[in-house]
């Protein structure tokens, strides 16, 4: 049976290549994003999801196209870095809406059709940094810990109604993002990793495919981290 998945942030770096992993395993794949392409295949839905009245109309929009979401990834996020010195408190709060609040924004617009299926599965893209921490990230870090609380708090409030929550935490992959630091900054980083070397985007897509079959139907409240070791014990 094709599944219907809804990933947020779907057109670029992490969740196009997670869009894409879907559409490839033949899943009815829709994804959110505030403007850009995205994948052939996919069906597309302008939403900011810092805006509750846009992620009902997203979903709304999705279940009229395609039916009801089964599978949820929650992968829309930005960064604001800055040392907390001279962090204000609207560049904490504006990542915090984005990456934590948004993600629980659309599980709450996703969980009554998914209880009363009885069927669903919710995955949220973390962050190595939201266990491991790093200097001039206390916004990002706070908001992908805190992913971790939410997802698992899902885990035990809609397990018995056959809906999983389960974490995906990447460490760092080669993204337009990290293509772009300086030399010095991404050896240093690649050299804090036992496996020597950025993940790609496409590694992670695979974790939260499996996390999505029916191979992990029995895993929830988990934490998979992809970030080739560097996280090991945090």
């Amino acid at each position: 049976m094709t599944r219907t998945v809804l990933v947020t942030g779907g057109n670029r770096g992490i969740g196009r290549a997670i869009a894409e992993a879907f559409l490839c395993d033949g899943a009815k794949v829709a994804v959110t994003h505030r403007g850009g392409e995205c994948p052939t295949g996919a069906f597309g839905v302008k939403c900011d999801v810092t805006e509750g009245e846009q992620v009902d109309a997203a979903f709304t929009a999705v279940e009229s196209e395609l039916g009801p979401v089964e599978v949820l990834v929650a992968n829309a996020g930005i960064t604001d870095s800055t040392l907390i010195t001279r962090m204000t408190e609207d560049r904490f709060t504006s990542v915090l809406d984005t990456n934590l609040t948004g993600a629980w924004r659309c599980a709450r617009r996703a969980a009554t059709p998914m209880t009363r299926a009885r069927n669903g599965r919710m995955i949220f893209i973390s962050s190595v940094v939201g266990m491991y921490g790093s200097a001039g990230l206390t916004n990002y870090a706070a908001s992908k810990a805190g992913l971790i609380g939410l997802a698992r708090s899902l885990a035990r409030e809609l397990g018995s109604r056959g809906v999983t929550a389960n974490v995906v935490a990447p460490g760092y992959v080669n993204t337009d993002m990290t293509s772009s630091l300086p030399e010095q900054y991404g050896k240093q980083y690649r050299d804090s990793i036992p496996l020597r070397r950025f993940a790609e985007p496409e590694e992670v897509a695979a974790a939260v495919v499996w996390l999505a079959g029916d191979s992990a139907r029995y895993v929830t409240g988990a934490i998979l981290p992809v970030d080739g070791g560097m996280g090991m014990g945090h």
